[in-house]
Order: C-alpha cells, then structure tokens, then sequence
C-alpha cells in the first residue's frame, strides 16, 4: 500500500489555499510526493488563481490513479460554485460532508492511514460541534473521544468542547471524565509510544476550595483516584489560574473542564505551533489549530506553520 498524507482541502470561503500553496513550497520532495489533496479540483485552481500562485495538479477520479510525477495529486469533489470564495452555504455543506465522507471511507477500507483537513467552519454543521464530534460520530466513539491541541512541550485536552459556559457543569460527570482520560491514555501511547503525564484541572476559581457540592470534590476527586489505581498518570485538580506558570515536562498533558479554559491560555503561549488530534477514531486525524481566517483572503497574510506541523506530524507517525 502507497504511503500517502491525505489533505482535505476544507472550507472553500478560507485561506486553505493560501496554506496550503505555502506548505507545499516548504516540503522536500520526498513529503511531496506523498501528498493528496481531497476536494475540489476546479474550486481550488479558481482559488489559487485569484491569489496569484499555483500549483500543478493530477486531477483523481479515483485513489487508484495517484502518480509520483512531480505533480500534487488531488482526488475531485465536484461543487458548484460562481465565485469561489463565497460558495452557498448549502453548496459548502454538502462539499465538505462529502470531503470528509471520501476521506473517512477511504481511513475505514485502509486505503489510506488517516487524513488531515485544513480549517472547517462549524456554521456548516448546524448544531454546536465541530469536525471532532462529526468523526466520532461517524466511528460510533462519540462521547469518548477526545479533542486533543498537541505541541512538543506540552498538550492540552478539554473534556467538554464546543457548548455553552452555561451547560459545562450540568454536562460534566465521572464517566465521561473516565472515558475520555482512558481514551487519552491509550490512544497518546499509541502514537507517540509513551503513556502521558495527566494533570487535570478544577471546574470552579481555586478548586472551589473543594467545599461540599462542588464539581472538584464529587467528581474530579474520585475520577482521579480510580484512574490512579488503573496505573494512570494522573494528578490534580490543579488550579487553572497556577498550572500554566509551571515548567512543562515532556508528554504532559494538561486537562481541563471546558473548552477556553485551556486552549486560550496554550494558543497565547505557543500560537501557531500546535496541532489538533482528535483521539478515540480508528484512524489518525489530524487539523491546523487556527480558523479560516475569512478577514485576511487576498492579504497574504496566512501563517501556514500549523498546516506544516500536522503534514510533518502525519507523516512522522504514520
């Protein structure tokens, strides 16, 4: 079976094509020709020339028909479109459902080892979730997966994602805590060969000071306890306000209770350098962790070190 990193190109109202022109200029030859690019053939050429770059192209019916010819392979998933950076949302919706279902088929028949899909806006999925509960519901895991932002130093997982500050606490409970670190454990070992250093954090300002009812004492606590008698490395709750002040040791993992309360410290402190795993699938996902970035199309502005870390990454790991 050929080695491939496969692309879904993504949103089409996006720089993904900006990224991904600037990534590929950054790559060897050997990564190069790994690449193929699923969506649309005729969208992304329309895109590439309106920004003044482009890329030569094999354009795929079929994975079958990958060349190594010193072209970037792209398996064509028609949309139609008249301006192509402001495709319908129902034109939109319909080519990315599509995208990620070739590329979801194409993991589950071991045609390919996983993908990675550039930015997605969740407007498209009509409810309050993104590409990570889309997959996990399509690998009937939803619920334990876990959404986890990767970078060399350290890592950070939030076990609740994209709902409400209002619906954190009434949606927190031991058993979702306990799937998704068990999920955590085994799927960070699978791909990066150590088991992580856990260090999960409280809900409530300083813990709550662990006062009767609250979140920390009836359900992190005793989470923590029976993942310690599994072997897990698990510590805490620490206090979100502290945890980021500390030096970080390799494979650590830092947990938290909701969504900002770890991913807007980690992008402050790293920016573009990290990468969104989604853990828990049957294969491997991987995404930029940045948006669309809609305010800077045409600017050349586009920052593609995310794209770039989760080409290198794939392609590292599988």
């Amino acid at each position: 079976m050929k080695k491939f990193i496969p692309i879904v190109i993504g949103e089409p109202n996006s720089i993904n094509a900006e990224i991904i022109f600037k990534s590929l200029n950054k790559l060897n030859k050997t990564i190069k020709n790994k690449i193929l690019l699923i969506g649309s053939y005729k969208l992304l050429t329309a895109q590439l020339k309106l920004i003044k770059k482009k890329i030569n192209l094999n354009n795929l019916s079929d994975i079958s028909c990958f060349k190594r010819n010193n072209k970037i392979n792209i398996l064509n998933i028609p949309i139609k479109f008249i301006n192509p950076y402001k495709t319908s949302i129902e034109e939109t919706r319909k080519y990315i459902f599509n995208s990620l279902f070739v590329a979801h088929n194409l993991s589950i028949q071991k045609k390919i080892d996983g993908f990675i899909n550039c930015p997605i806006d969740k407007k498209v999925f009509n409810k309050q979730i993104g590409v990570t509960e889309f997959l996990s519901k399509l690998n009937k895991s939803l619920g334990s997966e876990v959404m986890m932002i990767y970078n060399e130093k350290f890592s950070v997982v939030p076990i609740t994602t994209h709902i409400d500050v209002k619906k954190i606490s009434q949606s927190l409970s031991q058993n979702i805590i306990l799937d998704k670190m068990r999920t955590l454990n085994l799927a960070y070992k699978k791909i990066f060969k150590k088991y992580p250093i856990i260090k999960i954090l409280g809900l409530n300002p300083h813990n709550a000071e662990l006062r009767k009812n609250s979140e920390e004492l009836n359900i992190i606590l005793p989470v923590i306890d029976k993942l310690k008698k599994e072997k897990i490395k698990i510590s805490g709750p620490f206090s979100a306000d502290e945890v980021f002040l500390n030096t970080f040791k390799k494979n650590e993992v830092i947990v938290g209770m909701y969504h900002d309360q770890v991913l807007a410290p980690f992008k402050a402190l790293n920016r573009f350098n990290a990468i969104n795993i989604t853990l828990g699938l049957k294969y491997l996902r991987i995404s930029p962790d940045h948006g669309t970035g809609t305010k800077i199309i045409f600017k050349n502005q586009a920052n593609p070190e995310s794209l770039l870390k989760a080409i290198n990454c794939f392609n590292k790991f599988k």
